[in-house]
């Protein structure tokens, strides 16, 4: 899979690339507590997105492997069964 001249990754759009600078630079002010916490608000809102889209390419995985996913989820049942407290 490789991308010709020019081309952007399907999920660039998803993230704010300028919001990495802008963290960064909040945490070297010193005093800027405000900048800080948008910043970690805006690390939570990045993370919640990536956690969503990850969970909706595992069930888009699952439902065109469903083989491979009902193998998998025999696998957990097994794993849970011979687990010990």
């Amino acid at each position: 899979m490789s991308m010709a001249d020019g081309e952007q990754p399907r999920n660039a759009g998803s993230r704010n690339v300028s919001d990495a600078p802008d963290a960064r630079g909040a945490q070297d002010a010193p005093g800027d507590v405000t900048d800080a916490q948008e910043s970690d608000a805006a690390r939570r809102r990045r993370r919640a997105q990536f956690l969503r889209e990850l969970h909706e390419a595992k069930q888009l995985r699952d439902r065109v492997q469903p083989r491979r996913a009902r193998a998998a989820r025999m696998r957990q049942q097994m794993r849970m069964r011979t687990f010990r407290w």
